[in-house]
């Protein structure tokens, strides 16, 4: 509370000395005072500018600048009063302190206004206010001295120029005064100087030297001193930015302020016409009012000027893509229909592969930057007359004119072609690719067919690859109607008990005892019979399914596992495996489900293997923090198909790995001599030295089994140990590899 209200020392303190400078009782005194106040206030405000260092400096030096020379104006007064006993009119003093005023009202002009009021529009408005008050002060004020007789040239010069400083002063000080919105300590400080200052001056110039008044109006420059300082403390040392859309504001207070400051020409007709009717200032009210005109005339068409300049810009903000800059979806819309009326175009989609697993592992922020860096490489690789377009999330458009299919490859390469290079974003070096689908506006006029099309290209080919690009044929029409009528089915598969969990042997080397099961789902359509994995697994991946399907299956595999061990003993498999995909490790609560499956099934933690891809956390984030925390329940982690990853050895260090599943392309050839077989033999050097289990997938022969067993593999899956099935039989041995012994099949 004290750092937010610890300015209000300074007009405490002002308050003060403006006080005792009333209350004290001779003018030598308040000399003394005065001058003390201003050379303190003058060098306290030059320390605190150098130290300080705000923003706006020279504004600052010039307004500490007029504070000096006021200070200068103090001290030859106070030797006036003190050595001469008497004071001059005019003197150097009057010099001083009307030399002062052009540096403190520059200073406090541009201090307490933003840059934008700084501009044309604010000298305009500045100078509207001086022109209406200035016709009220020359009428009544300063023409009147003008024309006084038989008064010294010097002398009637600088009782014009009081009242002149104290009209710049009211003009300056005004829009501080009616300013709307929240103020800071420094503003604060500088109304309050300003404020001050003017009330001084309008004292001094019209009140009685010798009246209580004039000694209050005096005062109150000390106060105005006080507040310099102050001010200075608080100001802010970067400079402020301001919104593009509110360079200029034009609300109601400085409405009114420009209205009232066009009444004195009406004004003072009324009164110089009621009181002397055969002595109106024409002259000066002519000149003010056209002034007047002309001044808001300006003002009015900077106005217009800048609201259209306002519309302009919110219109290309309402069109573009605020995070890369580049035309969002309605731009696009609108330039693809323009483009399909001129002729031939070609549209791409492009959607970047595994864009959510840098927001998972590096945050949004960087994904922010990178979609920039993206969207600048997409539009720099594309003519002039084509559009680069985002989408919205990690989706890009491009439209190009006037090309054939061919043209459109050879854009869409070059596309390619600048995402393969790594993006360095906030110290990271990453890779990206994306699926494109293009069409063209072949046999339609419709642009929302070709988007479609290229959507649809765009589909297959992020479902089949995760890069490339495919171009849009009718053919793909029926497969995504395929693929959508097999999701439907899907969830009726599901409501209906239609899928089935078989479950495939993993077996001890050399003797060939089952020790777990990997639970695999298997379809069995009313139709169309059993249906491979490979044909519903990854439209269940598309539709979120799998997170529903995966929960079935564990608890399904869960249930099972139990019912062996109560069924068979000691011959019961020890350990379920279960794959768990990339989807269902983003779901907020799946360590939660596993957690609640163990106990309702009853299975020990221990007994249940997770297995995962290195795909699915390969992007870290959400997915290994699953992982680690399904791993802190006491269930095993699988990495399955190990080697085939971006990464596989970098995931041993971030991943919580108990079991390395080799995959089945390192066993196919590993009894020919090659690389698979030194590969493999490296795998379960690696897996040995950090003390995991290793599982060799897909094996078929026995000659494999035999060759595995030799390089140090004591676990192996695959169809000559048994295919997947409902009811392995876990009471027979199948000695697989054992010195000394033929090798038999499996069941």
């Amino acid at each position: 509370m004290r750092g937010r209200t610890g300015w209000l020392g300074w007009p405490a303190a002002a308050t003060a000395v403006f006080l005792v400078y009333v209350l004290l009782a001779g003018d030598l005194q308040r000399s003394a005072l005065g001058s003390l106040t201003s050379l303190v206030t003058s060098v306290l405000a030059v320390v605190i500018v150098r130290r300080r260092r705000p923003a706006d400096a020279r504004l600052w030096y010039v307004l500490v600048g007029g504070l000096i020379v006021w200070a200068v104006g103090d001290l030859i007064t106070l030797y006036h009063a003190a050595v001469l006993h008497a004071l001059p009119f005019p003197s150097w003093a009057d010099a001083c302190y009307l030399g002062a005023y052009p540096l403190l009202i520059g200073g406090l002009f541009g201090l307490s206004r933003p840059p934008r009021q700084r501009s044309l529009a604010g000298l305009l408005d500045f100078a509207v206010i001086v022109t209406g008050v200035g016709l009220v002060y020359w009428v009544f004020v300063i023409a009147p001295i003008a024309d006084e007789p038989g008064m010294p040239e010097l002398v009637r010069l600088v009782l014009m120029a009081y009242p002149t400083t104290g009209l710049l002063q009211i003009a300056v000080t005004l829009p501080m005064v009616l300013r709307v919105g929240g103020r800071s300590p420094t503003l604060w400080l500088l109304t309050m100087c300003s404020l001050a200052g003017m009330l001084g001056n309008a004292g001094y110039s019209f009140l009685p030297p010798d009246s209580f008044l004039a000694d209050v109006s005096l005062g109150l420059f000390l106060f105005a001193y006080i507040c310099i300082p102050g001010a200075a403390r608080y100001a802010p040392t970067t400079p402020i930015e301001t919104d593009e859309l509110t360079q200029e504001r034009f609300g109601r207070a400085r409405l009114m302020l420009l209205g009232v400051s066009t009444l004195p020409v009406p004004v003072v007709l009324l009164l110089q016409g009621l009181r002397e009717p055969a002595h109106v200032s024409w002259l000066p009210v002519a000149a003010g009012s056209i002034l007047l005109f002309a001044l808001v005339l300006a003002r009015l068409s900077g106005f217009v000027a800048t609201v259209q300049l306002q519309s302009r810009q919110l219109k290309d903000l309402a069109m573009r893509d605020d995070l890369t800059g580049l035309p969002n979806r309605r731009r696009f819309e609108l330039r693809l229909r323009e483009a399909m009326a001129g002729g031939q175009v070609q549209l791409a989609l492009l959607d970047l592969n595994r864009f959510k697993d840098v927001n998972d592992r590096f945050g949004h922020a960087t994904g922010d930057r990178m979609l920039a860096v993206v969207g600048a490489r997409l539009a720099g690789a594309v003519r002039h007359a084509d559009l680069v377009a985002r989408l919205g999330g990690d989706e890009f458009a491009v439209i190009v004119r006037n090309a054939d299919p061919p043209a459109m490859d050879g854009t869409i390469e070059r596309l390619l072609a600048v995402l393969r290079r790594p993006v360095e974003v906030d110290g990271h070096e990453m890779l990206m690719t994306a699926a494109v689908g293009s069409a063209g506006n072949e046999g339609t006029e419709d642009p929302y067919e070709v988007l479609r099309r290229a959507d649809v290209a765009m589909y297959v080919a992020k479902a089949s690859t995760e890069r490339g690009h495919l171009r849009y044929l009718p053919q793909m029409d029926q497969d995504a109607g395929e693929q959508a009528r097999l999701g439907a089915e899907m969830r009726t598969a599901l409501d209906e008990g239609q899928f089935r969990v078989f479950y495939q042997p993993i077996v001890s080397l050399p003797e060939g005892r089952i020790v777990s099961v990997e639970a695999l789902v298997r379809w069995d359509h009313p139709v169309r019979g059993f249906v491979s994995p490979a044909e519903f697994i990854s439209v269940a991946e598309q539709n979120g399914l799998i997170v529903e399907l995966g929960e079935w299956i564990l608890r399904e595999s869960c249930a099972q596992a139990v019912a062996w061990r109560d069924a068979y003993g000691e011959k019961a498999p020890q350990r379920m495996s279960v794959n768990v995909s990339a989807r269902q490790l983003a779901e907020p609560r799946f360590p939660e489900l596993v957690a609640s499956v163990l106990a309702s099934s009853g299975l020990p933690a221990a007994g249940l293997v997770v297995e995962v891809t290195e795909t699915a956390v390969f992007g870290g984030g959400r997915t290994v923090q699953a992982v680690n925390e399904i791993h802190a329940l006491g269930v095993r982690i699988a990495l399955d198909d190990f080697g085939t990853g971006h990464s596989s050895l970098t995931l041993l260090q971030t991943v919580p790995v108990d079991i390395l599943k080799v995959d089945k392309s390192f066993v196919d050839n590993i009894t020919m001599a090659g690389r698979h077989a030194v590969i493999a033999t490296a795998l379960i050097m690696v897996s040995d030295g950090l003390g995991l289990m290793a599982v060799a997938e897909g094996v078929e022969t026995a000659e494999q089994a035999a060759e595995l067993h030799r390089l140090g593999y004591r676990l192996a899956q695959g169809y000559y140990f048994g295919k997947p099935s409902p009811e392995p039989e876990f009471d027979a041995v199948n000695e697989a590899v054992r010195p000394g012994s033929a090798v038999r099949p499996g069941r």
